[in-house]
């Protein structure tokens, strides 16, 4: 078992972060996420039946003693982390000039500070297995839109994952960023519905982050921006 890959996967318990990890389950890694929400984290454990090679772990993605411990039990619970994904955010629908700065600072620190974290807390770990980090960026770190606050936080992220890769790619770790146009997950919830037009579903995101995580040795792809046929932006 000590062979068989590991991955931490941050936000995991709905959504991406959930599809990724049933995905990677499948594909015969073991597998470790972290969430905020202990009902939640159980529900999807019992949905997929509490399977041995998953470990649910509640913490905070910007808090970095709690990326700590999760990277610390993976280790312990699995014996190797071989992939990290720093899957964990959310957006305040809002704009700068007309939104509730009350959202802003937990946004900022989960979505930027977050994954800064994660790749702080794992890299040890992942020079000794030569393993990757995943990075959820975002269309919105590509493309401006009119005060958006949450595409200020992606395009950090988008900045992050190249900044991360120049520095790690002389220890054998790769870096993707895997930047989503609309996805029908439960970051729209607190919008209060969808948006107009076409939406991905989680898996097929899953499908590119997971067909990245399965690159050979020695390739690494860097970015990636996957939207759905339709979105013009």
């Amino acid at each position: 078992m000590t062979d068989t890959p590991v991955a931490l996967i941050t936000g995991g318990g709905s959504g991406i972060g959930a599809a990724v990890a049933r995905q990677l389950l499948g594909a015969g890694h073991r597998v470790a996420v972290t969430g905020r929400g202990e009902p939640r984290l159980r529900a999807f454990a019992e949905e997929l039946g509490n399977p041995a090679g998953l470990l649910t772990l509640v913490g905070n993605a910007a808090e970095y003693d709690e990326v700590r411990s999760a990277v610390d039990r993976t280790l312990k619970e699995f014996g190797r982390l071989d992939t990290v994904v720093a899957n964990a955010g959310f957006a305040t629908h809002d704009s700068v000039a007309g939104g509730d700065p009350a959202g802003w600072t937990e946004m900022v620190l989960t979505n930027v500070l977050g994954p800064a974290l994660l790749i702080r807390a794992s890299i040890d770990a992942l020079k000794e297995s030569r393993g990757r980090i995943v990075l959820i960026g975002s269309v919105a770190g590509f493309v401006n839109t009119p005060g958006n606050i949450y595409g200020a936080t992606k395009w950090a992220v988008t900045g992050l994952a190249e900044n991360v890769r120049r520095e790690v790619t002389e220890f054998g770790i790769g870096v993707t960023l895997v930047a989503p146009g609309r996805v029908e997950t439960p970051f729209w919830d607190s919008r209060g519905s969808l948006p107009p037009g076409d939406l991905l579903t989680a898996d097929q995101i899953a499908d590119t982050i997971v067909w990245a995580v399965r690159q050979p040795e020695g390739v690494d792809v860097n970015t990636v921006v996957v939207r759905p046929i339709g979105q013009p932006n």
